[in-house]
This record gives C-alpha cells, structure tokens and sequence, in this order.
C-alpha cells in the first residue's frame, strides 16, 4: 500500500488551510467529520464522483485539517481537531461554527 503524506503541525500553513477551506464541498466533508467524528471516504453525502471526492481529499490532507488512515481497504478520514487549534486556536471552530449556523 502506497504511503501518504501527513504535515507535522509546525507546518501546517494559514493560506493552505484558509483555501482549502473555501471550497463548499470541502467544507461540507469537514462539518461531516465534525458532527460524527471519523469516516470511510464513501460515507460522506456529497453530489460528487469519486475521483473528484479523491482530490479534494488529498487537499483536505495536503494542508492539514484531515488525517487519514488505513484499516484493510477502507481509508478512513478523520479531523485533526488538537493539531489545529494548537497551530490556529479556535479558527476551525469559527468556521465551522459559522457555517454550521447559515
């Protein structure tokens, strides 16, 4: 299994979050994993094709927000909540926070 790139948290970078962010699907996918914690890839309701699912996943990684991990062929996704708020305190909360109540 090929092996996938998380950021240490001292790297994570506030334009990379902010965009990755700011994409309505992506931000979607983030509340999910909010509400109900961890998810597999296919579990998240959003009006996309896989492939496309894919890399805004790999956007989500790339910059910091999610983690990813492997359990048999499942790749499950979770939001590294602590590592944010270490790096950004209390940003992805506002965000999501504001965009829960829209």
């Amino acid at each position: 299994m090929k092996s996938i790139h998380h950021p240490d948290r001292k790297d994570f970078m506030l334009p990379a979050v902010l965009h990755a962010l700011s994409d309505p699907i992506r931000l979607n996918m983030v509340a999910q994993m909010h509400r109900s914690g961890e998810q597999a890839c296919k579990n998240f309701d959003v009006p996309i094709a896989n492939s496309t699912r894919s890399q805004h996943i790999r956007t989500l990684r790339e910059s910091g927000i999610i983690y990813t991990r492997f359990e048999g062929t499942k790749r499950l996704l979770s939001l590294r909540t602590e590592d944010l708020n270490e790096r950004f305190p209390g940003l992805i909360d506002s965000i999501l926070n504001v965009y829960e109540n829209e």
